[in-house]
């Protein structure tokens, strides 16, 4: 078994990371997320590789037919449709076995903070996180605070508590939402101690500048990197976009020196 600290060196340049994720058919339905482009998943594929990506996020059915082993595979192993309503709740629908058969090097998990049924979402992580330990997976835990307790998912206090939940619970690397501002996202970096945080992209920006100035925010909180989906496939020069990121990334990239992808 490889040693759990160094689980997530295969998503790491120089302790940073850039993740692209596409689960969003199973999360969203093919709707306003999607275009003629970005429906392919051959075409996030050939995005990842040729944007310089560090891993990919994929439920298993798209990994199965587009996966090209060219950059590290992480499986979402749970999910849930947007059509059904009230306390969301995602069950796991794909095993860790399963998945180290598609080539994953990590797996990925929502828990949904929060919810009524977080407790079972805790209880199945658990199993997942240890079963891919034992594998010599990472364990990516998506946590999302959600639900009728939820009053703002973006507060310091919530992001916090979503980042805590990730330590407390075994996950390597947690991918959460970002506050707003790079001063109350460092406590929930601090909050989540050794594990390794990934800024959630969310969903399409109002403009590149401001969605690379979240980043640059993050990225000056201490978070590892970012897991960033619509910002770049749903952009018309996406590969562009991927470089700009790189340079926030990996290279410290101030935003005022930064210009949007022409």
């Amino acid at each position: 078994m490889t040693g759990k600290n160094d689980l997530m060196d295969i998503f790491l340049k120089d302790g940073k990371s850039l993740i692209i994720a596409y689960d969003q058919g199973l999360e969203h339905g093919p709707t306003s997320d999607f275009d003629n482009r970005n429906v392919d998943p051959a075409f996030i594929v050939e995005i990842a590789s040729k944007g310089g990506f560090n891993g990919i996020a994929l439920q298993k059915g798209v990994a199965e037919k587009y996966y090209d082993g060219k950059v590290p595979l992480i499986v979402k192993v749970n999910g849930k449709s947007a059509l059904s309503k009230g306390e969301p709740n995602a069950k796991q629908n794909c095993s860790v076995e399963y998945a180290v058969s598609l080539g994953a090097k990590a797996i990925g998990y929502t828990i949904y903070l929060g919810s009524a049924f977080e407790a079972d979402m805790f209880k199945e992580f658990g199993r997942i996180q240890e079963e891919a330990h034992e594998r010599g997976l990472a364990a990516i835990a998506w946590v999302y605070p959600r639900g009728a307790a939820v009053q703002n998912d973006t507060s310091k206090e919530i992001v916090s508590y979503a980042a805590r939940t990730a330590l407390e619970l075994g996950a390597d690397a947690a991918k959460i939402k970002y506050t707003g501002d790079s001063q109350s996202f460092s406590w929930a970096v601090r909050s989540a101690g050794k594990v390794k945080v990934f800024m959630s992209g969310g969903p399409k920006a109002s403009s590149d500048e401001a969605f690379l100035a979240q980043v640059r925010g993050a990225i000056d909180a201490g978070a590892t990197g970012i897991a960033v989906g619509r910002n770049v496939w749903q952009h018309q020069e996406p590969v562009k976009m991927a470089e700009m990121l790189r340079k926030v990334v990996f290279e410290n990239l101030q935003i005022a020196s930064a210009r949007p992808p022409s």
